[in-house]
């Protein structure tokens, strides 16, 4: 059902699309006949607005793969350069829950892992919403930060980087079988900024996949159970995405291209010092407003990671 209302909610915006154009057209005809410049006028501004609804829908008719559609797991994870890597998590951590605030999507903080100083080693969280793996896919690899580090007392310029990794969350009547011998799992004391995140009993999961070295963890309930019951979820998660990329991986080596996907590689940059810039590597799209991006205005280059899909086709 709810496959049929999204297939459904499509063709209703696409016959509304086409009326209202043909409205526009049928005013532009009518004035010009009656010399009416003014509604001649504001008929061409209306198709012009319209253009821009056309090729926004244009690109969200690209996220069609298998699982665009799903809720997402992002994870987070500071590399090396200890405090300075760790508060660039917590400033990417907000950026994307500002971005799914902004988008009405429900965030859900399923693990947490704070730094010695500031910030966060790692985080994951789970963003509920239409087409959240679809966009938020575009965000898997490494960020790099260049800035004054405010924990310097030089005042010397900083460069950190943080990978960040997205996997859809999954139907359960995917049948991915994975083997008890496999998997570690260990066990350990929940860690936070308080409230039910912190307990005295070792309730938090971490679950190895051993063949692929993929990692899961989860300590948002109380429950050492449910914990691994969603970390099982996560870990599965991960191993379908891992099927995915592969799969895009081929797909682009038959174009005789070589995918971006994957750990390792930097994606984008941003840039506070000495000059202020936002860069996608891939897409080369790029923006001055750092503030705004930061605090969660990441559209464009979600969008135009989307177009040069198009651009492929």
């Amino acid at each position: 059902m709810q496959e049929r209302t999204r297939l459904d909610n499509a063709i209703q915006g696409v016959r509304h699309l086409e009326t209202e154009m043909q409205d526009h057209i049928d005013l532009i005809a009518l004035g010009e006949e009656e010399g009416d410049a003014e509604v001649v006028k504001d008929a061409e501004q209306a198709l012009l607005a319209l253009q821009k609804t056309v090729e926004k829908k244009q690109l969200e008719s690209l996220l069609s793969g298998e699982a665009d559609h799903n809720d997402a797991f992002i994870e987070i994870n500071a590399g090396a350069g200890g405090t300075e890597s760790c508060d660039w998590a917590s400033m990417l951590y907000r950026m994307y829950v500002r971005w799914a605030e902004r988008r009405g999507y429900k965030v859900e903080e399923l693990d947490y892992h704070g730094g010695d100083e500031a910030g966060i080693k790692s985080a994951t969280l789970e963003i509920k919403g239409p087409d959240a793996y679809g966009w938020l896919k575009a965000e898997t690899g490494v960020h790099r930060l260049v800035r004054i580090s405010p924990f310097d007392s030089n005042a010397k310029r900083h460069t950190s980087f943080v990978s960040v990794s997205v996997s859809p969350v999954i139907d359960t009547d995917i049948d991915i079988e994975i083997e008890d011998k496999d998997l570690r799992v260990d066990t350990y004391r929940s860690q936070g900024a308080g409230g039910q995140h912190v307990n005295t009993t070792d309730s938090a999961v971490r679950i190895t996949h051993i063949p692929t070295g993929i990692v899961a963890a989860c300590q948002a309930e109380r429950s050492q159970h449910k914990n691994r019951d969603t970390a099982m979820k996560m870990l599965k998660a991960k191993l379908y995405e891992l099927e995915l990329q592969k799969r895009e991986e081929a797909a682009a080596e038959s174009y005789g291209e070589k995918t971006d996907i994957g750990w390792g590689h930097q994606i984008r940059s941003y840039v506070l010092h000495p000059y202020q810039m936002v860069k996608d590597l891939r897409t080369e799209a790029e923006t001055s407003n750092t503030g705004a991006v930061l605090d969660g205005e990441i559209d464009l280059f979600l969008e135009a990671f989307l177009a040069s899909k198009l651009d492929r086709k």
